[in-house]
């Protein structure tokens, strides 16, 4: 992502139909309004016959649906609640055998930075990481990529120059990146890999492009491609997904602007989208050459903008995608999109920001899937290998405000189909609370080192009772407050995730169809704190907050869940500015 946003220190059964918002549909649930459950759990003027069936896999998930496993619900210890009292103001009634999607594995992912520290020597990080079980971690960190070499320790390569130039031109002395590096406050290659095999992660490896550009050997595109490959070899099949260059349409990237004295290839001193598209025949070609001599599969990603761009943007933007799809043609496997959702650098109000999860994500892939269709190539998997929020000035990122964006983002991923997904980062900088970190690397005043933010709890409930399907379901709702996303699990089991961004309160109805529905329902409720204003920068889990200043409660893995028999009618309440992750037993 942009450099500019990622400040670097020294360191619930849920889915809207279609492609629409489900808190904002008005329509009458199908089978009926409220339809009770009786006393054995089969809802009342529906049948229980569960049978399901999977619908044909999406092109833009592709390969990345290939290591789907079927999901198992482990019930968590519970605590005895009731039904929510007082009078139903939505109705959700879910259709468990109309599969929207099988989830992919990969779209719970993150990114890991150089700045974390060698992460292997941080057991309680570490921890963290494992219960939130991302599946798959980006590296070796966004815009540091393209001044990357992964195969030396202190000193870049002879060609690689000591300055370059910024989007100006002006020249400015670089700080080359080294995957040897073994230094306490960065992240060694190696223990890249042995994060990930500790937290039974993947991983996705963005290589240098911009030494591509800035190289001043005779033909820096074969030696950039060259480097790249020998990764591949020194992988030996370890990694399947490789990205080539971050965000490489970026003027705040290195080898957006290069110094043409140096340059011996004759390049331009501005980069297009024709010329990456070039220079990605030349690295799909080595790498997947060295890739056959380890005997490994690997799947390579070209960058494209992910919107429409606007007026004010440069010219590289302009026309970027149609350049990298007429030299590129077919080459790449997969497509990369970057996204923030939020407008930049702005202090962007509560709905602001909840109201950007929707239409954004559906919008981009809607964007890049026709950008494919007007240039006549094929269409192909679309990895969102970056994405957060961006707002400043009241410490949005690292409230609980952000955990809500998190959990209506991840799941309107889901339904848009896309096929990887990671947020950005694991671990920034606080800067008064602009940190787009979901761990405290330290420097938060008052909150202990690797202290999980809110939007960690979000992501941690979300995986927990949301199962390997999507499926449909229909709302019929007060007002646009409420987003649902449903999902059923291949243990029987199905849930909802019903968000509230809206200041009421509402009280849910709940009705699964074609459910052999068993003896209860078990749930948890995220709502924030009171302090700093609107931005709260801590979240309860069923009314258990935290034990410092910020964050959520430590316990969360053996925090008891609500649970209430399976009896009549599901009601719930959603308090304001909340989450509820709910899941119905199976009979």
């Amino acid at each position: 992502m942009n450099v500019h946003v990622k400040t670097v220190t020294t360191l619930a059964l849920l889915l809207g139909l279609a492609s629409l918002h489900c808190g904002k549909k008005n329509t009458s649930p199908s089978g009926g309004g409220n339809n009770n459950n009786n006393n054995s759990g089969t809802p009342k003027g529906t049948d229980s016959i569960y049978a399901p069936v999977d619908p044909t896999p999406a092109i833009s998930i592709g390969f990345f649906g290939n290591d789907w496993q079927a999901k198992t619900f482990t019930a968590p210890a519970t605590t005895a609640a009731t039904a929510a009292g007082g009078a139903v103001t939505d109705s959700l009634t879910i259709n468990v055998n109309k599969v929207i999607t099988k989830v992919s594995p990969y779209i719970y992912g993150n990114n890991s930075v150089l700045w974390m520290q060698q992460m292997v020597t941080q057991p309680t990080l570490i921890g963290y990481i494992k219960d939130l079980s991302p599946k798959i971690i980006r590296g070796p960190g966004g815009s540091i990529s393209d001044v990357y070499f992964f195969n030396d320790t202190t000193a870049a390569p002879s060609d690689a120059p000591a300055s370059l130039l910024d989007a100006n031109g002006n020249s400015t002395a670089t700080s080359y990146w080294f995957g040897g590096n073994t230094q306490s406050w960065t992240l060694a290659l190696s223990n890249y890999y042995g994060m990930l095999g500790q937290t039974k992660s993947t991983g996705i490896i963005t290589i240098n492009y911009g030494y591509a550009r800035y190289g001043t050997s005779a033909s820096p595109v074969t030696t950039a491609a060259h480097l790249a490959a020998d990764w591949v070899r020194y992988d030996n099949g370890r990694t399947k997904f490789w990205e080539i260059g971050n965000e490489t349409y970026g003027n705040w990237e290195a080898g957006y602007r290069i110094d043409q004295s140096q340059n011996k290839d004759g390049q331009p001193q501005l980069v297009t989208g024709a010329l990456y598209g070039q220079h990605l025949k030349v690295f799909a070609d080595s790498m997947r050459a060295a890739a056959k001599q380890t005997g490994a599969t690997i799947y390579i990603g070209a960058t494209l903008y992910q919107q429409a761009p606007a007026s004010y943007d440069y010219a590289s933007i302009q026309t970027w995608n149609q350049g990298v799809f007429s030299q590129a043609g077919n080459t790449p496997d997969f497509y990369i999109v970057h996204n923030y959702f939020t407008a930049y650098n702005t202090n962007s109000s509560v709905s602001d920001i909840l109201s950007t999860s929707i239409p954004v994500s559906t919008n981009m892939m809607a964007y890049v899937q026709s950008q494919i269709t007007a240039a006549g190539v094929a269409q192909k998997p679309i990895a969102l290998t970056e994405w957060n929020i961006q707002a400043t000035g009241s410490k949005q990122n690292v409230s609980y405000i952000a955990g809500i964006h998190a959990a209506k983002t991840v799941g309107s991923i889901i339904k848009n189909q896309f096929g990887e997904a990671s947020r950005w980062d694991l671990g920034n900088g606080y800067s008064n609370g602009d940190d787009q970190g979901l761990f405290n690397v330290g420097d938060e005043p008052g909150a202990p080192l690797w202290n999980p933010r809110p939007a960690f709890y979000y992501l941690y409930y979300f995986q927990q009772f949301f199962g390997d399907r999507m499926v449909a379901d229909s709302l019929k709702a007060v007002n646009g407050d409420l987003t649902t996303y449903s999902s059923t699990f291949s243990s029987g089991q199905a849930g909802t995730v019903i968000i509230n961004s809206g200041t009421l309160n509402h009280i849910v109805s709940i009705d699964f169809q074609h459910f052999p529905a068993g003896s209860q329902y078990y749930w948890y409720t995220l709502t924030g704190g009171t302090d700093n204003g609107n931005f709260s920068g801590q979240v309860f889990v069923n009314g258990t907050g935290p034990s410092t200043a910020t964050g959520g409660p430590l316990n969360y893995a053996t925090l008891k869940a609500n649970a209430a028999p399976l009896t009549g009618t599901i009601k719930i309440s959603v308090p304001p500015l909340s989450v509820i992750y709910l899941v119905a037993d199976k009979k």
